[in-house]
């Protein structure tokens, strides 16, 4: 039988050689022990530097399991009930409109905003049902997406100007935008863990990036882990990319370097926006230990930094049916979703061997990882490719690993 690792190396290799990521690596931990890692090509090819293990990638996404491990901290010291409104702690919440459409006589479209019928509730943020949308421009995205998107492009005009834009403000703003539908209605990715963030800065009485040092990458020893790259490491930063097609050759793509500002965040410096959905970088060690945790019911090296319990609540799939419709992206089916993560439901929708109960994310830039309390097995692929999602190459990955698990008990 072909060994795991010839086969991880293969695909990740052709990845690179085949021009689809300028660099790649990958990390597999079963039981507490690594068994496999290696990385390919570049994490910034115009500087020939080469991906390394302490290479710091931008997690985007995968940032919200982190912001989800927070807020369950944050139930289990009292501070807050997921329960709870989301106006108890951010008033404004209180004054949300809902985005109305009407189809007029003409055959045009028009919008009214109303009141809520319920309450925006801090469980609706949690499993992406609050109807708050991420910013869209694009042909068919929603009218509540478009006008978000002004309100993005406005904050970063502000940041780019020099203007500090605090986690509060931010929230703020996204606070005057229309909901695109009632709370609890339907599933709908969004600016949701973003508010989360600033409820814990506001119930803790710590800004969400110390509060996140503290109780989490501190203990779980990540210490290149947070919301900038300071200066001393900067030469370790990944540049990330844009994937296009060559205008003059169909069918031919190339990888542009690509480091301008996304949903309004900031690398190379301390900033006040501390985006719970997306803000985050990392080394793909650091985030082993986090997803280690979890793969260990809440526990890293002797100490517990949240329960298993609480563990467990965020790796079941809280969506009810109505809801589980709209959680339809090709790679999710067979999934559920639990606290900002998606989680195995089906294999033969998923098309996939991994574990019932197998949990976790991926991000923007192609990132990604899984963990299995099962098996007490985590793995994490990390590139920099914007607008990558989920690639199928993260599938075939998943499937090697677990048509191996024989020979890796």
């Amino acid at each position: 039988m072909v060994k795991l690792g010839e086969t991880l190396d293969r695909l990740m290799k052709a990845e690179v050689d085949e021009g689809r990521v300028v660099g790649n690596s990958a990390l597999l931990i079963k039981d507490g022990q690594e068994l496999y890692y290696n990385q390919f090509g570049y994490a910034d090819r115009e500087n020939s530097v080469p991906m390394r293990r302490d290479t710091i990638i931008r997690l985007y996404s995968m940032t919200k399991p982190v912001t989800a491990v927070a807020v369950m901290i944050a139930q289990e010291r009292g501070y807050i009930d997921l329960l709870d409104p989301v106006s108890k702690y951010l008033p404004e919440y209180g004054n949300l409109k809902v985005l109305k459409q009407f189809a007029k006589e003409d055959g045009s479209v028009s919008y009214s905003e109303e009141p809520l019928s319920k309450p925006l509730r801090l469980m609706n943020l949690l499993t992406m049902t609050s109807g708050i949308p991420y910013g869209e421009n694009w042909e068919g995205c929603s009218e509540s997406g478009r006008r978000m998107q002004l309100i993005f492009d406005e904050i970063t005009r502000d940041i780019s100007s020099g203007k500090m834009i605090s986690t509060r403000e931010v929230v703020r703003r996204i606070a005057t935008n229309p909901l695109a539908f009632e709370p609890g209605e339907r599933w709908m990715y969004g600016l949701s863990a973003d508010i989360i963030a600033c409820v814990i800065e506001e119930t803790t009485g710590v800004r969400y990036g110390d509060f996140l040092k503290r109780e989490i990458f501190d203990p779980l020893q990540m210490p290149d882990t947070g919301f900038y790259v300071p200066k001393e490491k900067w030469d370790r930063f990944a540049m990330s990319y844009d994937y296009f097609e060559k205008p003059d050759e169909k069918g031919v793509f190339e990888l542009i370097a690509a480091d301008g500002c996304h949903l309004g965040e900031y690398y190379h410096e301390s900033v006040e926006y501390e985006a719970g959905g997306c803000g985050l970088v990392s080394t793909i060690d650091d985030y082993a230990h986090f997803a280690m945790m979890l793969a260990n019911g809440g526990i890293y090296k002797g100490r517990r930094i949240i329960g298993s319990a609480s563990v467990r609540f965020l790796a079941t799939n809280h969506l009810t049916p109505a809801q589980q419709v709209s959680f339809d992206w090709e790679y999710n089916s067979g999934y559920g979703y639990g606290g900002l993560m998606r989680v195995m439901v089906d294999q033969g929708k998923a098309g996939s061997q991994g574990s019932l109960g197998e949990f976790g994310w991926d991000g923007w830039t192609g990132n990604y990882f899984f963990v299995d309390p099962k098996e007490n097995m985590v793995m994490l692929y990390f590139i920099q490719r914007r607008g990558a999602g989920t690639l199928v190459v993260v599938r075939k990955m998943r499937a090697a690993i677990y048509g191996s698990l024989d020979e890796l008990h």
